[in-house]
């Protein structure tokens, strides 16, 4: 991966690395990835750009990496929905920037179950650390 674009604003998908899906798979046994592209899809059912995964129903167990930009509230509140309001999801596991002075973390993340990853991760193919530590988010309904 290019490291001046990783280390730019002008990218703000980040693809998950493999291994760290793989544990938290393991943890979780995802139906659903609603973040993806067709290459780095990590579910057999996966919504890409053009289904627009906002605008879709989420069911089952997710797994969301969302693109990091401006748009990453509307992706967490959907999230946070998704178990809690609409409750047609039974959990969904987010992989967010720690970004812990924001709005969407105040009002969504902080009433989820918040484990902070020690170090920083290497998305993609990168040969380099992300420019910011990450945090994994589920939301869960325990009534499922």
């Amino acid at each position: 991966m290019n490291t001046e674009l990783m280390f730019s604003s002008a990218t703000d998908l980040w693809a998950t690395p493999q291994a760290f899906f793989d544990s938290q798979n393991v943890i979780h046994r995802f139906d659903l990835d609603v973040c993806a592209t067709v290459d780095n899809a990590k579910c057999t059912k996966f919504y890409t750009v053009v289904d627009d995964g906002l605008a879709q129903k989420w069911t089952g167990v997710i797994w969301m990496n969302p693109p990091y930009g401006r748009e990453i509230g509307k992706w967490v509140r959907k999230a946070f929905e998704s178990v809690f309001v609409d409750k047609t999801a039974d959990k969904v596991v987010c992989l967010l920037p720690a970004r812990t002075d924001t709005k969407w973390f105040h009002e969504f993340c902080t009433r989820g179950e918040i484990e902070f990853i020690k170090g920083r991760l290497k998305f993609g193919d990168s040969k380099n650390s992300a420019p910011f530590p990450s945090m994994v988010v589920v939301f869960e309904n325990s009534e499922s």
